[in-house]
């Protein structure tokens, strides 16, 4: 954990899906002084009609650094093929590895039963290996983390199975989360292609909706980790 400085790291199966969920936590975060750090677990190369593999996989990682820069973050590209991530102990030390290269305080992943299986899948795999990341005899390139950090879950999309506990208002910061996910070109391109719809679109409806349980403009909703230990310090998210 970063000395005197709050250390936040979330993991996003594809490049688009930390801008599209949490974008608006993270800027908000990234304002108060914290170090941020946006893990990207798949290289997202089957998400384009027109392009090869290795190239809409370099396209996606400059579209995730991107929008990394624009909030000062730091972007950690795991590389697993796209639609194809699974949780075995190959992976298992890949993340405890990321989050001990991290040092968070607080991390955040997909719920685990989402729409999509890579989606699903990384967040299991997030929070089975949370308690490894402290423990010496799992050797990895970094070294075991002091503290095991808080873990918390965000929303699924159009909020289907996922009931937040606690929202974030990201009222101020909706238009950097928006400039966030626009830097996701091909994405965009990609929804259209495939899903006839506006990634953009899709976006806002899901803050506002969020926003109006909560009682905001916009808001992005979470929950704690639902086993022991359970995340209980809900005062490190940025509630107010």
């Amino acid at each position: 954990m970063t000395q005197g400085r709050l250390s936040v790291l979330a993991f996003g199966a594809h490049p688009d899906d930390l801008e599209f969920q949490i974008g608006g936590t993270l800027a908000r975060y990234a304002q108060m002084g914290a170090r941020v750090t946006m893990a990207v677990v798949t290289n997202g190369d089957v998400g384009s009609s027109t392009l090869p593999m290795e190239e809409i996989a370099e396209v996606r990682r400059q579209e995730a650094l991107a929008a990394a820069n624009l909030i000062g973050a730091d972007l950690i590209w795991i590389g697993y093929h796209d639609e194809f991530f699974f949780h075995n102990e190959e992976s298992r030390r890949r993340l405890i590895d990321v989050m001990r290269q991290a040092e968070p305080d607080v991390v955040f992943c997909h719920w685990t039963d989402d729409y999509h299986p890579d989606h699903s899948l990384s967040g299991q795999a997030v929070r089975d290996a949370r308690i490894m990341t402290a423990v010496p005899n799992i050797v990895t390139e970094h070294s075991p983390l002091s503290r095991i950090p808080e873990l918390f879950f965000y929303d699924t999309l159009a909020g289907i199975n996922f009931s937040p506990e606690v929202y974030v208002d990201i009222s101020d910061t909706f238009p950097i989360k928006k400039d966030m996910l626009a830097c996701h070109v091909s994405q965009n391109q990609w929804i259209r292609d495939i899903f006839q719809a506006d990634l953009t679109d899709l976006m806002e409806v899901q803050t506002r909706f969020r926003g109006l349980q909560a009682g905001k403009r916009h808001a992005e909703g979470f929950r704690a980790l639902e086993t022991w230990p359970r995340a209980a310090d809900f005062s490190k998210l940025p509630l107010g």
